[in-house]
């Protein structure tokens, strides 16, 4: 092993908005703030941190002229009822498939949220059979 993975950063226009909705989406607590620089995340693990970008381009996906750099998965038991929570926060919803969907965060990056519960392999699990999906 050469190191760890310590963060994941996003440019965004305005670190604190989006530190705050992914807070909540996440669950996390903000760990520092530093000027221009935030993260969250739990204490020795892995943080997701959100720098100010003035002339941040959001993408567009899945428009090739403003394409996605990074994307993150949010893995929920429920995707019916995760939806109207994360866009109570300000997310936008633009795609969906069967056991995901694809939402744009209040600074234009695409995430998505998963149906299921993490499986050995670290991928989502199939969603559970129902009548309506």
């Amino acid at each position: 092993m050469i190191g760890r993975l310590s963060t994941v950063v996003l440019d965004c226009p305005d670190p604190r908005a989006l530190a705050e909705f992914y807070s909540a989406v996440l669950g996390l607590p903000i760990t520092r703030v530093d000027g221009d620089w935030i993260d969250i995340g739990e204490p020795g693990g892995t943080a997701v941190s959100f720098q100010h970008a003035p002339d941040h381009v959001p993408p567009r996906w899945p428009d090739p002229a403003y394409p996605q750099q990074i994307h993150l998965d949010v893995v929920v038991g429920d995707i019916e009822e995760a939806e109207p929570k994360v866009l109570a926060l300000g997310a936008a919803k633009i795609g969906e498939a069967p056991y995901f969907r694809v939402y744009t965060d209040p600074a234009g990056h695409p995430f998505c949220l998963v149906w299921g519960q993490p499986g050995e392999d670290g991928r989502p699990e199939e969603p559970p059979a129902t009548a309506d999906r």
